[in-house]
């Protein structure tokens, strides 16, 4: 039986390399992209291939979409030389950074920065991927709590998160012809390096969110890849269009 092969974008720490973790221990293969971080995305290489799968590392700037047709010649390439195969399966497109800047004092260029990375970047990369994305193939977008909650200074990420949420559900409608599905999985307040670490490091953040969270605690990583590979799994192939937060039931 073939393996499935991924692209995970953002892939080289965070919920992008824990994911990639829990689809190598389901038997599915990755292309991973990081920004800058090269070292540590070739540990998640590692991590992969001691799984007895196979993964390759990209560089890849999200927010930059003009790269994009050089970096579908790489995928293309990677498929042939590493899969001899034309093909992926599964996109998820993870890769973000984080704002904390109240409306009133956001800037046209973090504006643009978070339109770039969150918002024009997974249009376009998904749009110039399509060709190599075999039928019946999975896109997942990551959003955020914050497209449902609103939390003071971060209006312009979210709003970013809430476009993509729009946008999947015409993704879901436009592919479903080829088979392909498309959903959202929006975490909550996540204890990650994302924002600086600010969930994760600040004890006063941390007990805010566990106070507004029905399951009592801010959530992990694990708790995230373990819903992305959920969503990917073949069980859940008749899902499409469809908007998954996973919070633990943040600010219900």
């Amino acid at each position: 039986m073939n393996r499935k092969i991924a692209i995970v974008t953002g892939g080289s720490r965070g919920l992008g390399k824990n994911a990639i973790e829990k689809l190598a221990k389901k038997g599915v293969d990755v292309i991973l992209t990081y920004h800058n971080q090269a070292a540590a995305a070739q540990e998640v290489v590692i991590s992969v291939e001691a799984q007895g799968g196979k993964a390759v590392a990209l560089q890849l700037n999200t927010g930059e979409s003009g790269s994009f047709d050089g970096f579908v010649v790489q995928v293309k390439a990677q498929l042939q030389q590493v899969w001899q195969r034309d093909t992926f399966d599964f996109l998820i497109n993870n890769a973000g950074v984080g704002l904390h800047q109240s409306f009133a004092d956001t800037t046209e260029e973090q504006f643009e920065l978070m339109m770039n990375v969150h918002l024009k970047g997974p249009f376009f990369l998904t749009q110039k991927l399509l060709p190599l994305m075999a039928d019946g193939g999975r896109i997942l977008n990551i959003s955020s709590g914050l497209a449902r909650f609103a939390l003071p200074g971060s209006s312009a990420y979210a709003m970013m998160k809430g476009g993509i949420e729009v946008l999947t559900r015409y993704q879901a409608k436009e592919l479903g012809a080829r088979g392909i599905t498309a959903n959202v999985l929006a975490p909550g307040a996540i204890e990650t390096d994302f924002s600086g670490g600010m969930v994760r490091d600040n004890p006063d953040v941390n007990r805010l969110v566990a106070s507004n969270t029905a399951l009592g605690r801010a959530g992990l990583p694990d708790d995230i890849g373990d819903m992305v590979a959920l969503m990917l799994s073949d069980e859940a192939g008749w899902m499409t269009a469809q908007r998954v937060e996973a919070s633990g039931g943040m600010f219900i």
